[in-house]
């Protein structure tokens, strides 16, 4: 199998989700020998070649890298919803997205990291460009994505009752080192 994932919010170093999502791919990739990995990666300014050192030693993975704006992919991809990921990293089985963005896809089935959902709970406390974009792309995720991995059961109860996913599409994956 071909799984994509987007790791552009590892560029993010010390953040939450960053650690989260590399703690993640390089356990995946470490544990599981017999799927390949395509990587997608997008910032104008950031770099994260010090962050994926032992992510792309590894002989199952390739890092497709672009110098896309985020803001950019928001348009075309949280609000148009344009552009396949397939189109930048090739064909794939399955495509995990995770903090800003959430791309159409031409074949693959799609699953989503979510890590909170502040945006809903706490609007007034967070940045107004940081609600709307996770709302545009909560709307995608709720709408395309057939699993969606919480980092707590309590983001999973969130999902059901402010989203209103069902638990079958639900699981969690807990915050690990």
């Amino acid at each position: 199998m071909k799984i994509g994932i987007d790791i552009s919010q590892i560029a993010y170093e010390k953040t939450g989700v960053a650690i989260f999502l590399k703690n993640l791919v390089e356990n995946l990739i470490k544990y599981d020998k017999k799927n390949n990995y395509v990587l997608f990666y997008s910032s104008l300014r950031k770099n994260i070649k010090n962050q994926i050192l032992k992510i792309k030693s590894s002989p199952n993975v390739t890092i497709r890298q672009f110098k896309i704006p985020p803001a950019v992919l928001d348009i075309l991809w949280n609000k148009l919803h344009i552009a396949p990921i397939e189109w930048y990293i090739g064909d794939i089985d399955v495509f995990i997205t995770s903090d800003w963005t959430e791309p159409p896809t031409k074949k693959a089935k799609k699953a989503t990291i979510l890590y909170d959902l502040v945006v809903y709970k706490y609007p007034k406390e967070t940045d107004l460009k940081i609600v709307n974009t996770q709302k545009r792309k909560l709307k995608w995720v709720k709408k395309e994505s057939s699993k969606i991995f919480c980092i707590s059961n309590s983001t999973a109860e969130d999902a059901e009752n402010i989203l209103n996913i069902g638990k079958d599409r639900l699981s969690v994956i807990y915050p690990g080192t």
